[in-house]
């Protein structure tokens, strides 16, 4: 998964982009509207958290031009307004949720595996193809009912993967989310993820699609 943070406090937004990624959600942050706009006109991104209190352009203009451009893409509100109004006002301006600062790493981390699971199509928090399973909320794999003794970074690339059945994943996605676990990709780190994924998985569950990406299919009879 990965996000965009718009925070303007240098310390917070450190410190989210940090967490998150402890948790492997690779999260990008920028301090203000513009960069953000320009963030989201080049990359893709499953989540947005979004504060209010943002110098010059404010938080909730943002939004709004986001939604009125047609983006689907699901925004948490992260910010200290706390009354009744800001929070409805936030909803009706296209929000997905509100949470307010101060908060619980582990429930902000909770909300958005919530929202890209509905972002996804995918209410539940397992998602399957065949007989290969994967809980989000426990981070845990199961292939054919057993257990899959999985790497951070393995389970993550997983979970774009099954994410998109039968659908080609860009390089580019995939190495996006390999950054929440180490920065900066190396060439070859992920065809070394992906063998490795394929000898716990089986090698033809996962599809080479040259120049593109790879693919999670279903084996008939799994």
């Amino acid at each position: 998964m990965r996000v965009l943070i718009v925070e303007d406090d240098p310390l917070l937004g450190a410190g989210l982009r940090t967490g998150l990624a402890q948790d492997g959600i690779a999260a990008d942050w920028v301090r203000a509207a513009e960069p953000a706009l320009h963030a989201l006109s080049l990359e893709h991104f499953d989540l947005l958290i979004l504060d209010l209190g943002l110098p010059g352009r404010d938080g909730l203009s943002l939004l709004r031009e986001i939604r009125r451009a047609g983006s689907v893409l699901p925004v948490l509100i992260l910010t200290a307004r706390d009354a009744t109004a800001d929070k409805v006002s936030g909803l009706d301006a296209g929000a997905d949720d509100y949470l307010v600062k101060p908060f619980d790493l582990d429930e902000l981390s909770a909300r958005l595996r919530a929202l890209a699971r509905r972002g996804r199509g995918h209410p539940s928090p397992v998602m399957q193809v065949g007989d290969l399973a994967l809980d989000t909320s426990q981070r845990a794999a199961t292939l054919g009912g057993q257990a899959l003794s999985l790497s951070p970074m393995e389970y993550t690339l997983l979970e774009a993967l099954i994410a998109n059945p039968d659908r080609v994943v860009t390089r580019a996605r995939l190495e996006a989310a390999a950054r929440g676990w180490q920065g900066e990709v190396e060439s070859n780190s992920l065809e070394v993820h992906i063998h490795h994924l394929r000898r716990k998985l089986g090698r033809e569950r996962i599809l080479t699609v040259r120049g593109v990406g790879y693919q999670l299919v279903c084996i008939p009879g799994s």
